[in-house]
């Protein structure tokens, strides 16, 4: 038996009413909220949500000396359509030279990491 269920996974970021704009164009869905903490309601009902962060320093990756904390992984049926789309969106590729693999690494508008990855 759990003890909870997952509520919300939460982004620390500098401007969290952007940072949902840009994941409601990737993954879609309803932005909610205004000011310090706004979330993003998914199509499937997952939240996504973006809190404030005074003085707010995006990870580094790849860094051996500095963890990235976590990162999305983002499944998707056509990794060149959905590069495409991020990039757009104002995505920044971190790691996407090496096109035989299943997944490519972008950082958010913010700095965080987050992996398209083929599904």
């Amino acid at each position: 038996m759990a003890v909870a269920e997952l509520g919300a996974v939460v982004l620390d970021c500098p401007d969290p009413r952007a940072l949902a704009g840009f994941y409601a164009g990737v993954l879609g869905g309803t932005v909610e909220g205004e000011g310090d903490w706004v979330d993003l309601k998914a199509p499937g009902g997952q939240t996504l949500s973006f809190q404030a962060a005074p003085g707010f320093v995006p990870p580094k990756w790849p860094a051996p000396d500095a963890s990235q904390q976590f990162h999305l992984d983002l499944s998707v049926p056509d990794l060149d359509a959905a590069e495409k789309e991020v990039l757009a969106l104002g995505a920044t590729p971190l790691d996407t030279e090496d096109r035989s693999r299943s997944f490519r690494v972008y950082a958010d508008p913010a700095g965080h990491p987050f992996c398209l990855c083929a599904c």
